[in-house]
């Protein structure tokens, strides 16, 4: 099956199964980047081994997660669950007294149909602490969309803006005038609705983000996740909300549906150009005319000079693992490389559909064939095209 997106463009389907790393290892960034969490794996000794191995984390550093271990009795459906899980988390609250507890599914709890989202809520209100459930198992899920479902679990629990739907309209209509009538003076920011970036990011790197749009005028309102539970952002209708990774298309039809968030459709901004074309993208829904941004993209790439040199003629070819290929292959068909194919494991065309078309483009820009797309690759068919 194929599904052709213009002219030029097609993404095929074929029926391979994910290789990819365990979504469950999102915990490793994520306790990290949201300082008041803690995560609890629900899952077998296969998957503590696993996040031993993956995470590396020596004993004595004290990380903010730990596996709830389902024995053969929890399996056979021989034990209490919930009692079991009431006493980790209570002895999580007291340990650590966090500010949420994630659990974490996996595909034992998927298999065993173990009813994570009906416990939750109840034991929420008996220890007094919020409680998110997440689904990462490696049936359903690729590596990255482990983060992916904790930001959609995460965006229910968002505040709703504090203004009336009329103060919206009015804000948005002082900052049309706004933009009439100060055109030719400076300002820090202009009065724009909210904003709202979506991802999870290495804090100096969301800075720089901030710093790129502030440079427009554009203020970001709040991250999520942010760097603390507690100051979760604002999400609702007249908010507008942008995703920073390719891999967030759950969190993105959440925001859509179910918090009524304006999505910017953009490309990301991996790479020097999906920097510049992502604000390209958000600065027009704004009122905003970007400043500069050929200038600073192309001082970039003169300070990249010599590593460009490095990759310029060699191939790459990627057999799909964490839904940034798409990216990474623009990225790299700029740098001067060249892509024979762009495995995916998902794609979510409606979500990627900026990145594609900048995908395009750089093709033509760089005088290259568009590469061949693959949704859920055949690693036995790539193996015999990596050969040919």
């Amino acid at each position: 099956m194929s599904v052709k997106i213009d002219e030029t463009l097609t993404v095929e389907c074929e029926t391979g199964n994910y290789h990819t790393f365990c979504p469950i290892s999102c915990v490793s960034w994520l306790y990290q980047k949201i300082e008041d969490s803690f995560f609890l794996v629900v899952g077998t000794k296969t998957c503590g081994y696993f996040l031993q191995n993956a995470l590396g984390v020596m004993i004595f550093a004290e990380p903010r997660y730990a596996m709830a271990e389902l024995e053969e009795g929890d399996i056979s459906a021989q034990l209490n669950d919930y009692e079991g899980l009431k006493k980790l988390c209570i002895r999580i609250r007291k340990d650590r007294d966090p500010s949420v507890i994630i659990w974490i599914g996996t595909c034992t709890t998927e298999i065993i149909k173990m009813d994570l989202e009906g416990m939750a809520p109840k034991l929420e209100w008996e220890i007094g602490i919020p409680i998110l459930v997440a689904r990462a198992n490696g049936l359903d899920y690729a590596f990255t969309q482990g983060e992916d479902t904790v930001l959609a679990a995460m965006a229910h629990r968002c505040p709703e803006p504090e203004f009336s739907v009329r103060e919206r309209k009015e804000t948005i209509q002082n900052f049309l005038t706004f933009h009439s009538r100060k055109k030719e003076e400076l300002v820090e920011y202009a009065n724009h609705p909210s904003l709202v970036l979506f991802g999870s990011l290495p804090s100096n790197v969301a800075s720089q983000l901030n710093l790129e749009l502030k440079r427009q005028s554009i203020k970001v309102s709040g991250w999520l996740p942010a760097q603390k539970y507690t100051d979760l952002p604002s999400l609702g209708d007249g908010v507008y909300v942008c995703g920073v990774h390719p891999f967030l298309s759950r969190t993105a039809t959440t925001l859509i549906r179910r918090e009524k968030c304006q999505l910017i459709g953009a490309p990301f901004p991996i790479g020097p150009d999906g920097t510049r074309a992502w604000i390209e993208k958000i600065c027009p829904v704004f009122g905003v005319e970007p400043q500069g941004l050929e200038e600073r993209e192309e001082r970039i790439w003169e300070g990249l000079k010599d590593y460009l040199d490095l990759v310029h003629g060699k191939s790459v070819f990627f057999m799909g693992d964490n839904l940034l290929e798409v990216s990474l292959a623009r990225f790299l068909i700029r740098c001067g490389m060249i892509v024979h194919e762009i495995g995916i494991p998902y794609m979510d065309k409606r979500y990627q559909a900026a990145e594609l078309s900048l995908l395009q483009d750089t093709c033509i820009k760089m005088c290259v064939p568009i590469p061949r797309i693959v949704e859920k690759p055949d690693n036995s068919n790539q193996i015999r095209r990596i050969r040919e």
